[in-house]
């Protein structure tokens, strides 16, 4: 029997919606057991109190619920207007090491989650820790560097940055999508390089940020070298690897189940075989009915929620206004101009 403790547990499904507000539809999707999360896209954005506005909705149906966005900077950057228009991460890597200023990643990342969380967001899945500069026409400028220790390094600043404003951080995409030029929002890649050359080269971030990262995100990408199905229904790499081997304990969220990469099986299909590989929650964006044959079949298979999402939530309240005043934020802001401007 299913014990429904909203207190401490989170359903493993994250959905999307359509608008600036919650329709009727929206909030029954939210009040639903199996749904833990909901991520926000450019078409929910309107203004900072509206979306603020729309999180204390969302979370004033339930608590029990994460909401995310995806806010990395350059290219891949949802809310605009009001918020800081960071740069890409390759931008910031490359102005990190021509001036020997790491820890100008750790303000980057602190000020991008401040922002944020002052919207009521809990989480942007960041930081990309794909290893790459050119050779992915998906990450290329989305990657720190294409150097795996100069990931490690910059990435470390960047979630410490995170973390010291009170959010967790996402490394995405596992084990990584940087050695392949297909984008699996609309292919299905294949990385025909063995695990050894994985683990010396695209890996090496997963492994060194494996104690620093409160969660990782698959990639739908498939490596027939070490198994035939895509990395997010993978046991031998969820399980095997990334859990056994590498010794990852945190949170793990499948990519976007309705991607190409996911392939062409049917979504209920799609979100068990996540689920049974070893997702902790799965999503499912921008498409309602895939979301409710997900929450259908959840039911059904007796699909019990996970307390450790919980760990995802924001663990601060900042004040938007007074951290437009904030002379770390101003500065920060001054800084990426110059970065701008190059």
């Amino acid at each position: 029997m299913f014990l429904d403790n909203t207190k401490t547990l989170f359903g493993r499904l994250m959905i999307s919606i359509d608008g600036i507000s919650l329709s009727a539809q929206d909030k029954q999707l939210i009040q639903n057991r199996h749904v833990g999360g909901l991520i926000l896209f450019a078409r929910n954005f309107q203004s900072q109190t509206q979306i603020l506005e729309l999180c204390n909705d969302i979370k004033n149906i339930k608590q029990n619920i994460i909401i995310a966005v995806d806010q990395e900077g350059g290219r891949v950057q949802r809310f605009q207007g009001q918020y800081t228009k960071l740069p890409s991460m390759q931008a910031i890597g490359d102005y990190c090491l021509r001036n020997n200023s790491h820890g100008f990643a750790a303000d980057l990342g602190w000020l991008m989650s401040s922002e944020l969380m002052a919207s009521g967001i809990d989480i942007s899945f960041a930081p990309v820790l794909d290893v790459d500069r050119s050779t992915s026409s998906i990450i290329g400028n989305r990657s720190f560097s294409n150097n795996p220790q100069n990931v490690i390094d910059l990435a470390s600043q960047f979630i410490h940055g995170m973390n010291e404003a009170g959010m967790q951080a996402t490394g995405k995409h596992f084990p990584g999508h940087g050695g392949v030029k297909e984008d699996s929002h609309i292919a299905e890649p294949i990385d025909t390089r063995s695990y050894k050359d994985l683990i010396d080269h695209d890996l090496k971030p997963f492994v060194g940020l494996k104690d620093t990262l409160s969660a990782v995100m698959t990639a739908h990408i498939t490596y027939p070298d070490i198994d035939q199905v895509c990395v997010s229904f993978s046991e031998i790499w969820l399980k095997n690897i990334l859990r056994s081997k590498i010794g990852f304990d945190g949170v793990i969220f499948s990519d976007d189940l309705t991607m190409k990469g996911a392939g062409k099986i049917n979504m209920q299909e799609k979100a068990m075989k996540a689920i049974n590989a070893g997702c902790d929650m799965v999503l499912v964006c921008n498409d309602y009915e895939g979301a409710n044959q997900v929450i259908n079949c959840f039911e059904k298979e007796n699909c019990k929620g996970v307390e450790k999402i919980g760990t995802m939530q924001k663990s601060k309240i900042i004040d938007w206004n007074e951290l437009a005043d904030n002379p770390r934020a101003i500065k920060i802001k001054q800084v990426i101009k110059t970065i701008e401007a190059i």
